[in-house]
């Protein structure tokens, strides 16, 4: 039994985790089109609405409220983007492309681009060793008393909740998700571009048709709220009061997957246009599951619910836990600095 001191059983490995649960690692057609169908409908619906209350002048509560449900439905969008680059929403790896690339339009995220930086974290998470790339920036302790002042403000700056949650999401999503990198492959910079100039030929045509304004005024909220609330699942997910890091020599793959990751137990209503993703631990033990089985691979595996939920309220304590205490094993906040180094 898998308890909060991340004990595990010694018989329990991530490859007979991965057979208990890899009967849900197959796509379903039917879920997915059916998902697609509840998701893109609606939220194409709400650009409509949108764009004749705004050029109509309705009352901003009332568009506000449907900005709010359109920023959901694009964060689901982005679920089914995620599903894509794992190649688990479809059983076609040519449907999920196209579906990727479709839906990283819509998110603003060149799709191959993006799926290589998430690849390299689903093999790195909670590897003190190997931080950097698709993740959180996370310092310990040692490293941030070490560093220079403005590495520290930097980092200081970064961890504010008004940073990462506010231009955070508008400067990764609009801005540095727009140009090319040295270490991008052929394949990377290609949906860089293509999702450059897809974005581009959009917003032509909606200055041609519904005003360049309008379109602004719906699109500018919309992605910065879906990217804001995008932002906060993928922290909490390995940001946690009891998560689990290690150095690369004593790495250990279950407890990265059960601890290492959250069990982020959100409202209904939440939890469908999150995808699921808040069973963080089972898709980590196992990422070909699609995001319209996790609930099903929950339920069914003991092991998936021996983790403890993290809930809402729970999770607010994130905010103040900001360096990895390599002698404590614990995340602390920059408050615990000024105690005395033991």
């Amino acid at each position: 039994m898998v308890t909060d001191t991340g004990a595990v059983p010694d018989e329990l490995t991530i490859h007979s985790l991965r057979k208990e649960l890899s009967l849900y690692a197959k796509p379903d057609l039917r879920q997915a089109i059916l998902q697609m169908i509840n998701t893109f409908i609606p939220y194409i619906a709400l650009w409509v609405v949108l764009v004749y209350m705004v050029d109509q002048n309705y009352p901003l509560a009332w568009i506000s409220l449907l900005i709010i449900i359109a920023s959901l439905f694009l964060m689901r969008i982005f679920i089914f983007f995620h599903d894509c680059a794992h190649h688990s929403f479809f059983a076609s790896h040519r449907a999920n492309k196209v579906l990727g690339y479709v839906a990283g339009i819509l998110t603003f995220t060149p799709f191959t681009y993006w799926q290589h930086n998430h690849l390299v974290h689903h093999g790195t998470y909670a590897d003190l060793d190997h931080r950097g790339v698709g993740d959180i920036w996370t310092l310990t302790v040692e490293e941030y008393r070490a560093a220079s002042r403005r590495i520290q403000l930097a980092y200081r700056l970064y961890r504010n909740p008004f940073v990462f949650l506010g231009i955070g999401p508008g400067y990764s999503f609009l801005i540095t998700q727009r140009y090319l990198h040295k270490w991008e492959g052929k394949n990377e910079r290609f949906s860089a571009v293509f999702t450059n100039l897809a974005i581009l030929m959009i917003i032509s045509a909606a200055s041609l048709t519904i005003g360049f304004r309008t379109y602004l005024l719906i699109q500018l909220p919309v992605i910065l709220l879906a990217g804001a609330v995008g932002v906060w699942l993928f922290y909490v997910q390995h940001e946690f009061e009891g998560v689990y890091w290690s150095r690369h020599e004593k790495w250990d793959p279950v407890k990265a997957a059960l601890k290492g990751s959250s069990y982020y137990k959100l409202p209904r209503a939440l939890q469908w246009f999150s995808g699921n993703i808040g069973f963080h631990h089972v898709h980590h033990v196992l990422p070909r599951i699609p995001n319209y089985k996790l609930q099903q691979c929950y339920d069914a595996s003991p092991v998936m619910q021996t983790v403890k939920p993290l809930t809402i309220r729970k999770s607010l304590k994130s905010f103040s836990l900001n360096l990895w205490d390599e002698k404590q094993q614990k995340l602390v906040s920059f408050r615990s600095l000024k105690e005395p180094v033991r």
